[in-house]
């Protein structure tokens, strides 16, 4: 590596393809183009000497070199961002709104690596159900809404396409005979009225078994064989399975992730960029 500095948008743009697992995605959040990331990634591997990325068609991951550097260039990416907002004076807020059923249990992890974008960005977020969200997003409550979307509806980003199934720990022994013990999320939630539907014009009997108070409890009840949830499959928990096909469950087709936005400032929608490439990037 000799003396050469490190170019912080060549490590801005490593940084946005190891996330995203894209050059393509992390050229969105970085507002420029697939290409430029490219090449400002191959300059900073020619700098330090080192392979930092796997390239595939269709997915980029990290090589053992590249893992051992994320750290340091989170570190040095940082020290940038809070050197650059050293003299600006006021923070600038957004108020975000997510759905659970959207985001799964990974909200956390997705707004902590959000807020690392830009320090002086204030985000105030809510967590609802869809309806709440959109709801609150006419009422001028909340700056962005991602929701999602079962059915048709032409307002808004469409950020991804989710196929739904009925999911189970293996371990669950369900009786064909019984009503199906059903999971969800809240009372309330569209896809707990729409999978309850389905059942419905199916014929098939079902009973209450677990409503949790977050998506992390759902989650953990389908795990622990409490019963069967009808979920994105994106969002299933580790190890669980779809039943519906052997179950002789109907289909619940699929759903649309959406993004609404009345952000207008630069720091606004360059946020606004990184959260559309991260609901965009497949898990």
């Amino acid at each position: 590596m000799g003396g050469a500095s490190l170019d912080i948008d060549a490590v801005a743009a490593f940084l946005g393809a190891a996330d995203l697992r894209s050059f393509t995605r992390a050229a969105e959040a970085l507002g420029t183009t697939q290409s430029l990331v490219s090449t400002r990634v191959k300059r900073l591997e020619e700098v330090l000497g080192r392979a930092l990325l796997q390239r595939h068609p269709r997915l980029v991951k990290l090589t053992a070199e590249g893992e051992r550097f994320v750290p340091a260039a989170r570190e040095l990416l940082a020290a940038h961002e809070r050197a650059r907002a050293a003299f600006t004076e006021t923070s600038e807020r957004i108020a975000v709104g997510i759905s659970e059923q959207a985001v799964g249990a990974d909200a956390p992890a997705l707004l902590a690596r959000l807020a690392g974008h830009d320090p002086t960005l204030v985000i105030n977020l809510t967590i609802d159900r869809s309806s709440v969200l959109e709801a609150a997003f006419e009422r001028g409550e909340i700056d962005i809404a991602v929701t999602r979307r079962i059915g048709g509806g032409r307002v808004g980003e469409t950020l991804r396409r989710d196929v739904f199934g009925w999911f189970a720990a293996p371990s669950l022994a369900r009786d064909a005979t019984a009503p199906l013990p059903l999971v969800s999320l809240m009372t309330e939630c569209g896809l707990r009225r729409h999978a309850i539907e389905a059942l419905g014009r199916a014929g098939i009997s079902w009973r209450e078994a677990f409503i949790g108070g977050g998506m992390a409890a759902v989650l953990a009840a389908v795990q622990a064989g409490l019963g069967v949830s009808p979920l994105a499959a994106r969002i299933a928990p580790p190890g669980a399975v779809d039943v519906g096909a052997a179950g002789g469950l109907p289909a619940l087709g699929s759903s649309e992730v959406v993004l609404r936005s009345n952000v207008a400032t630069p720091r606004g929608n360059a946020f606004v960029r990184e959260l559309a490439a991260a609901f965009r990037t497949a898990r």
